[in-house]
């Protein structure tokens, strides 16, 4: 079987950024790989055309070439071109591509295409409460209806798909997976009363509700720290730093117990998790969230939000806690019963990396991919 991937972004030092996508489509990827599946991934939009590995995975950078005008048609025309060569001769079965911005609208191809929903514009538009641009909607909708099949990391976001862009597709659920060996238990001594929160600092993620849910934590746990750690983010309403909106927010007792770390080495941030008392991660706008799957790999409690996806990974009372963040006092109360109890947060963690095992791991979340790629290779 020989798979290729369409993606903006992909986890590799001299590509452009990648975020959460990236690192899906890598995971995913690389398992493949492992069992026999050759795999092409097609990362657009580069600076560069190159063609590189990592380690058994055949990347192609695609650069994006300047047209005076209808940019948006040309180059999905020019990887429409690019990639289609690439089936022939190399014997591509099956292409897939995410959902963000309808990258494969006006693309036709000679296999079939899966668009793998991790969350569109339109869905976080929807869950944002704000109004989607006209021309990306077009495109996110015509890129979905021309899929031959559709995939879901969680079953809430396939739902709200079909109702954001008024579909009827029958869509199907494969979680996102994650290496439970890179991403395991480490010996290191935990910091009382340390709160890690760790993502880009944005609003869609809860980030501004985190100010007045560790104002009422500083009242009852005195050893309480938090630690933010990712890149800050220039807020889509006040358009200012999403730091500066939280520090605003903070009392003068909490703002004193706050530290701040701009984006780290991955090795280093699983240092903070592994040393952490508790992870909070109060998103409001996710598929199925990646850096949730490591905070239960690791076997750390977490404190979630509540929305859609968190029920088909957490467990409320037993991995941790799904809370609605705006919810201050009980999202608080969550929390300090993690720090007072550590017996009782060192249990949670347990019971969160067993679920990770036996429902998200990649040996089981690539064998349902495998199944379900080999269902629509004629």
């Amino acid at each position: 079987m020989h798979v290729g991937f369409i993606t903006p972004e992909y986890p590799y030092e001299i590509l452009s950024k990648s975020g959460g996508l990236g690192t899906s489509i890598k995971n995913l990827a690389t398992s493949l790989t492992k069992e026999g599946v050759k795999v092409t991934v097609f990362v657009v939009n580069q600076t560069f055309d190159d063609v590189l590995t990592d380690g058994d995975v055949e990347i192609h950078a695609i650069k994006a070439k300047k047209k005076p005008f209808a940019q948006w048609y040309f180059t999905r025309k020019q990887i429409n071109k690019y990639v289609e060569a690439h089936v022939r001769k190399s014997n591509i079965q099956i292409l897939e591509a995410p959902d963000w911005t309808g990258i494969t609208a006006f693309m036709k191809f000679s296999v079939p295409l899966v668009i793998r929903l991790n969350g569109s514009d339109g869905y976080f538009c929807h869950l944002d409460g704000r109004k989607q641009k006209f021309k990306n909607y077009i495109f996110e909708k015509l890129a979905l209806k021309n899929a031959d099949r559709i995939v879901s990391v969680s079953t809430f976001t396939g739902e709200l798909t079909n109702q954001v862009f008024n579909l009827k597709r029958d869509i199907i659920t494969i979680h996102n997976c994650i290496n439970v060996s890179d991403f395991s238990p480490l010996d290191a001594t935990i910091k009382k009363g340390q709160i890690l929160y760790f993502g880009t600092l944005v609003r869609k993620k809860g980030v501004l509700e985190l100010a007045h849910i560790f104002n009422e934590v500083v009242e009852q746990f005195s050893d309480a720290r938090l630690l933010l750690i990712g890149n800050d983010n220039v807020d889509i309403f006040e358009k200012r730093s999403t730091l500066e909106l939280l520090m605003d927010d903070l009392n003068d007792t909490a703002k004193e117990r706050v530290n701040y770390l701009r984006a780290v080495p991955y090795h280093e941030v699983k240092q903070h998790i592994a040393e952490a008392n508790v992870i909070v991660l109060p998103s409001f706008a996710e598929a199925f969230p990646m850096t949730w799957l490591e905070t239960l790999a690791m076997e750390k409690a977490l404190v979630s939000s509540d929305v859609g996806w968190a029920k088909e990974l957490m467990v409320d009372g037993e991995t941790g806690f799904t809370v609605d963040p705006r919810n201050h006092k009980e999202y608080a109360d969550r929390i300090v019963s993690l720090l007072a109890n550590p017996d009782l947060s060192e249990q949670m963690g347990k019971v969160g990396r067993q679920r990770v095992i036996k429902h998200f791991s990649t040996e089981e979340i690539t064998r349902q991919n495998r199944e379900f790629y080999k269902s629509l290779i004629v």
